[in-house]
C-alpha cells in the first residue's frame, strides 16, 4: 500500500510580476516540440520549460518536491505528456486552486496526486500590503485522506482529500492496474 501523507519542498508558481500562475496550459508544462518523445523517463526534462520564469524548473526540482500553482492549472488539451513528465521527475503532487477537467483526469487516471486548495490564491497574499503564506522552499506535509495540509510544521489548512476512487486508483499505481484488481 502506498504512503498516503507526504512531506516535499513546495515550489510556488508565480509569474513574473510574482502574481500565482492561473491558467497554465499543457503547452506550457509540456510543449508540443516535445511530442515525438515516447519515454516517460526522458520528458521530465522539459517540465514547465515553456512557462516563463520556469523554463528551468527541470534542472532544479528534486524527487519529493511539490508544485502550488493557482486556477485552472493543465487547462487545455488532453496531453498526457504534461502529466508524465512530472511523474518522470519524482514530483511528489500537485496543489492547486482547481485544475482543467481533462488534466485532473488524466493525472487521476495516472495515478499521480493532485491535491485542489480552494482559496489559496488568498492564501498566497500575493500583495505588497499582506505577505503570502506559502513561499517557495518551504516544507509541506501532505495528507491525501484527510486532505491536511501543514506548512512548516507550524499552519495547517484544509484542502479537499482525495475521492474513493481517486484513492483506489492512486493506490493500484493507475487506472488499469486498478481494473485489473477488480477481476471482472
Amino acid at each position: 500500500m502506498k504512503a498516503t501523507q507526504i512531506k516535499g519542498r513546495i515550489w510556488v508558481l508565480t509569474n513574473l510580476d510574482g502574481k500565482l500562475y492561473d491558467d497554465v496550459d499543457t503547452d506550457m508544462i509540456f510543449h508540443n516540440s516535445h511530442l515525438h518523445i515516447t519515454d516517460v523517463e526522458e520528458m521530465g526534462q522539459y517540465a514547465l520549460g515553456n512557462l516563463a520564469g520556469w523554463e528551468d524548473f527541470a534542472n532544479k526540482a528534486q524527487p519529493g518536491d511539490i508544485i502550488l500553482a493557482g486556477k485552472n492549472f493543465g487547462a487545455g488539451s488532453s496531453r498526457q505528456q504534461a502529466v508524465d513528465c512530472f511523474r518522470a521527475l519524482g514530483i511528489g503532487a500537485i496543489v492547486a486552486e482547481s485544475f482543467g477537467a481533462i488534466y485532473k483526469r488524466n493525472a487521476i487516471n495516472s495515478g499521480f496526486p493532485i491535491v485542489s486548495l480552494p482559496g489559496l490564491t488568498e492564501r498566497l497574499g500575493l500583495s505588497l500590503s499582506k505577505p503570502g503564506e506559502f513561499k517557495t522552499g518551504a516544507e509541506l506535509e501532505m495528507d491525501f485522506e484527510t486532505g491536511q495540509l501543514s506548512l512548516d510544521g507550524t499552519k495547517t489548512f484544509q484542502a479537499q482529500p482525495f475521492s474513493q476512487v481517486q484513492m483506489d486508483i492512486f493506490q493500484a499505481g493507475n487506472l488499469f492496474a486498478y481494473g485489473k484488481s477488480l477481476g471482472g
